[in-house]
């Protein structure tokens, strides 16, 4: 199990760069959104104690 591709994304954003950091977020999210859940984490069953 691990990460799928295109859910983990890095970026070098000083913090005099609001804008590019708004757009990264706004790109990341909508790369993640467009994948769907992910497959590794989702439950299948209950587990009963």
């Amino acid at each position: 199990m691990g990460i799928e591709p295109g859910r983990l994304h890095f970026s070098w954003i000083s913090s005099a760069e609001a804008n590019k950091f708004v757009d990264v977020v706004n790109e990341i999210t909508a790369a993640v959104k467009a994948l769907g859940p992910n497959e590794n984490f989702l439950k299948t069953e209950a587990r009963v104690a």
